[in-house]
């Protein structure tokens, strides 16, 4: 019985307590509003930041021991753990993981990825979980499980302890976060509204130009014949002479394509309340962003996943007598990626007083490191000074 098989059997009696309602998508076609957020080309630009800023953290295995009366610290002392960071399965790679993770929990409030284990309980892959729904189950011990609805139709039961589960808006339910598509429902309709009028008014302003107003009755084909030749005599452009004349039997009247476009201040303002709902703006979708204007989107979307992502991976990979030897994942962020050329030229004085190694300078450019480039280097002006008491007999 292979591995699957082995979880799907494990549960025998098991009580629902909750469940929460995925948003994901399956198939191609044209969009029209129907609740699929992630082809709603506003919604995705909205989320493509926060998408692509988590998949740029960077994983690390941190084992912090105190030897000696001094504090140690390694950095990817595993190298089962930093594999899998980096090579989570065979299908991606880590940064594409946290993307993917990112993308469900934006649009889902939840985002799952499931721990593979060999014999011995080491991990050796994490797989997302892509579910249409997932329920909160306890087994008879009182453990908890996910069962998870898969796209397929399909169901698989997994324990907590292997599961990589990463929420926000935690606040209805006591295991899953809140859906963010409920209150985008009305938003996309006003969206959705609105783009449909703006094709319809495309395709009038294309095919009415004028409109012939006739100042007497006429049947159908007088109507038809001298609408004919009204535009074969004046909507000719090879011999236009850029003026129009008519007789006391019709009174002509240009259509103005204007008429027909909806209210752009409208679409604007609800465009606005979706960008303010996703915690974001149009300086940061459409990569204008300044550095501070960045550093505070950071601080505020980007830090609390940050922390999320390493506790939970700490929680699941580690044991308790792992964590409590030291061992944890953090995932670290370059705070220099918004920075402009200047700021990052700034830093040599940094590197100048030993605060900065060169290698760690140079990241900043994204640039490779060089030979010797980990040592620290101090500037002979700002050596360390000497107290009064740090000197010896024989220095005085």
């Amino acid at each position: 019985m292979g591995w699957f098989e082995r979880l799907r059997n494990a549960v025998r009696r098991t009580r629902t307590v909750s469940s929460v309602q995925m948003m994901t998508e399956h198939g191609n076609g044209f969009y029209a509003w129907n609740g699929k957020l992630y082809q709603s080309d506003i919604v995705r630009s909205a989320i493509r930041p926060f998408v692509t800023a988590v998949g740029k953290l960077v994983g690390k295995e941190i084992y912090e021991t105190v030897k000696a009366g001094k504090r140690v610290i390694e950095v990817n002392p595993d190298a089962y753990i930093r594999f899998l960071l980096e090579e989570p399965n065979p299908y991606m790679s880590g940064q594409v993981l946290q993307e993917r993770l990112a993308s469900q929990l934006i649009l889902n409030g939840n985002a799952f990825a499931l721990i593979l284990r060999d014999d011995g309980g080491m991990p050796q892959t994490i797989l997302p979980v892509n579910a249409v729904s997932v329920e909160a189950i306890y087994a008879d011990d009182g453990a908890l499980w996910h069962r998870f609805t898969m796209v397929n139709g399909k169901t698989w039961t997994f324990p907590d302890a292997d599961i990589i589960h990463i929420r926000r808006d935690y606040y209805e339910d006591d295991i899953y976060g809140s859906p963010i598509g409920p209150a985008l429902t009305q938003l996309m309709e006003v969206i959705s509204t609105t783009d449909q009028g703006i094709v319809a008014a495309v395709k009038n302003s294309a095919v009415i130009r004028w409109l012939l107003k006739f100042t007497k009755a006429l049947n159908a084909d007088d109507i038809k014949e001298k609408s004919k030749a009204f535009s074969e005599a004046f909507l000719q452009t090879s011999e236009s002479t850029g003026v129009a004349a008519t007789d006391a039997t019709f009174e002509a009247k240009q259509v103005d394509s204007k008429e027909y476009v909806p209210n752009a201040a409208q679409m604007d303002r609800a465009t606005q309340r979706i960008y303010a709902l996703l915690s974001t703006n149009e300086q940061i979708v459409t990569s204008k962003r300044t550095e501070d204007e960045w550093n505070a989107y950071f601080d505020a979307q980007i830090e609390p996943v940050l922390i999320a992502l390493g506790n939970e991976y700490t929680r699941k990979l580690f044991t308790r007598r792992e964590r409590a030897f030291g061992n944890r994942i953090v995932f670290e962020a370059s705070a220099w990626d918004s920075a402009s050329i200047g700021t990052k030229l700034a830093l040599v004085a940094m590197v100048d007083r030993g605060a900065l190694t060169p290698n760690e300078w140079r990241a900043t450019f994204n640039l490779a490191p060089v030979e010797g480039g980990d040592q620290p280097i101090r500037r002979l002006d700002t050596a360390v000074t000497e107290t009064k008491e740090d000197r010896t007999d024989e220095d005085e």
